[in-house]
């Protein structure tokens, strides 16, 4: 049995006792000593992932929290001083005069992740670092602090969602309107921090010897099997194949509610008839999830059994709680943990099976023999995720209000094909923002607008200011705290969505692929998991077209 999440409590470290641990594995190598020294090197890493997420999450519970908020500076502050460390350790390994010994000890894999992690410091960059994690606090704490008055209550950006999609046209206007307002009233600041980061990002890349900031986020991201050219031709299949299609289903929607335009509010309700809603409350909800996860078979339900009961969940909506949600995971006890911002929309249902993927994947990955290999990179990560919401589709009419299974499954194809278009468009304005670090505030929202006429030309906001003007691109948290993470949603979805189609035929065979590829974690990188789990590449012509076809034959469109 799995310690409980509230008895969790992990070391503090110090420059201090993180130098001196660091140096025992220098210690090792110096005496020859290639096993011990990885071992201990993994050991160390483990601890401190554990001891970092814990403070993260602390955090986001309670943005508010003195407590919390000095210790996530303090981490930040420390983070650098690891990485130091960290890389120092990799680059000693790779060069080590006896690489058969080095082979022996650590995995391939391994070995070419560290190859591009050693490409992403110096030491000249760690004041950079520590700076960019305290803006990226910055940003979660500014929208967590977000009170918005609405039909006679307080709520916060999460909190917003039932409103963004009631079935009274007006109340979606207002809601839309009042999110707006307050990123208007924040928009001095929101510029004012994203080119503070823009400008410490492009500046760490040209220390590193880069010509801008795009490689280096990529081997940030450890990919090392694609690039920026297979990222935009993805891109285009997008535009080519899956914006025709959301164009049309939007038409349809229009014809069918009898309206002339199709503004910004009005996307969000998917279903003419009022979005599905969850089947009760979060006590409901989660016995509910007990039954599915068991009737999927294997261990999927003894695992949620283990999260539930050992409080690995935090998933209710309350003031000064970080926005969004998100799986971190603590690798010295084997378990994960699910962050999330129930709000009574069919949102609740898809965050949940969402970050309930990343879990069991991360779980069943727990063994593997090390640290790097526990989750994939991100793009990998999104595959188990995503696949999950689909897998669940069969036994999804236990979390939905009765009789509207069906149209819960119709609304998540629809909005994950509506995802990709706007996927891509995140995709595309960070390449162009790092491409040119030097844009005015102005001009990036300018290049904002142009980028949505191309991948969203449906787009109308009404003339609410903010959005008009370009700002839309301000609420999306990946694009201030996790540059270029966005574009793995997309290959993702595409993945995913390849489960699904095989799941129609073979749900035996889908989920058995699944799982298989849970229990991978980040053995390979990701065009090989992908290969591994009879899957295309996204980067393959015709992959997306394949995907839309099916989707069109389904929704009739």
């Amino acid at each position: 049995m799995s310690r409980h999440f509230d008895s969790l409590v992990f070391p503090r470290p110090t420059q201090e006792s993180l130098a001196l641990r660091f140096g025992q594995v220098s210690t090792l190598l110096d005496q020859g000593n290639v096993p011990d020294a990885a071992r201990l090197f993994d050991a160390i890493r483990r601890d401190y992932e554990s001891w970092s997420a814990l403070v993260g999450l602390r955090f986001a519970q309670d943005t508010t929290s003195p407590e919390a908020r000095a210790e996530r500076d303090y981490a930040d502050a420390l983070t650098p001083h690891v990485t130091a460390h960290e890389v120092t350790l990799k680059r000693r390994l790779l060069e080590y005069p006896d690489p058969a010994a080095v082979a022996q000890a650590i995995t391939p894999h391994t070995l070419e992740l560290w190859r591009t992690d050693i490409t992403t410091f110096d030491p000249r960059i760690a004041d950079a670092l520590e700076e960019e994690a305290r803006l990226s606090g910055t940003y979660t704490a500014l929208l967590a602090s977000a009170r918005l008055e609405i039909g006679g209550k307080s709520v916060n950006l999460s909190g917003l969602a039932p409103y963004a999609e009631s079935t009274d046209r007006t109340v979606r206007r207002e809601a839309e309107r009042v999110r707006w307002a307050f990123f208007e009233r924040n928009a001095t600041q929101l510029d004012t921090l994203f080119d503070q980061m823009v400008h410490l990002r492009h500046g760490m890349a040209r220390t590193l010897g880069y010509e801008s900031y795009i490689p280096l986020a990529y081997r940030r991201m450890r990919r090392s099997d694609y690039g920026p050219a297979d990222v935009a031709r993805f891109r285009e299949d997008v535009l080519t194949h899956v914006v025709p299609l959301v164009h049309d289903i939007l038409r349809q929607r229009c014809e069918t509610m009898g309206w002339e335009v199709l503004y910004s509010w009005d996307e969000p309700l998917i279903d003419p008839h009022g979005n599905p809603r969850p089947a009760g409350g979060h006590d409901l909800l989660m016995a509910r999830a007990q039954t599915m996860f068991d009737r999927m078979g294997g261990d999927l339900g003894a695992f949620f059994g283990l999260m539930r009961d050992g409080g690995y969940l935090d998933l209710m909506n309350r003031p000064d709680k970080a926005g969004g949600g998100f799986c971190t995971s603590f690798p010295t006890v084997g378990m994960p943990f699910i962050f999330a911002n129930f709000n009574g929309t069919h949102h609740d249902v898809n965050v949940f099976t969402h970050e309930m993927g990343h879990a069991y994947q991360n779980w069943k990955s727990r063994d593997l023999p090390a640290i790097d290999l526990l989750w994939p990179t991100m793009d990998a990560a999104e595959v188990n995720s995503m696949a999950l919401e689909f897998l669940t589709w069969p036994h999804i009419d236990l979390m939905v209000e009765p009789g509207q299974g069906e149209r819960f499954r119709q609304m998540h194809l629809i909005s994950s094909l509506s995802f990709l278009p706007y996927g891509v468009c995140v995709d595309h304005f960070q390449h162009e923002i790092y491409a040119h670090p030097d844009m005015t505030p102005a001009q990036r929202h300018e290049t904002w607008r142009r980028l949505e006429r191309r991948y969203l030309p449906w787009r109308d906001y009404g003339g609410l200011p903010h959005p008009t003007q370009g700002g839309r691109w301000q609420a999306q948290g990946h694009i201030y705290r996790s540059p270029f993470y966005y574009i793995d949603y997309a290959l993702a979805l595409c993945c995913a969505m390849q489960f699904w189609i095989r799941s129609r035929s073979d749900p035996q065979g889908a989920m058995a692929a699944y799982v298989a590829l849970c229990a991978q974690g980040g053995a390979q990188p990701f065009t090989r998991l992908v290969r591994s789990a009879g899957l295309a590449s996204p980067f393959q012509p015709g992959v997306l077209a394949d995907v839309v076809r099916t989707a069109r034959d389904i929704l009739n469109t």
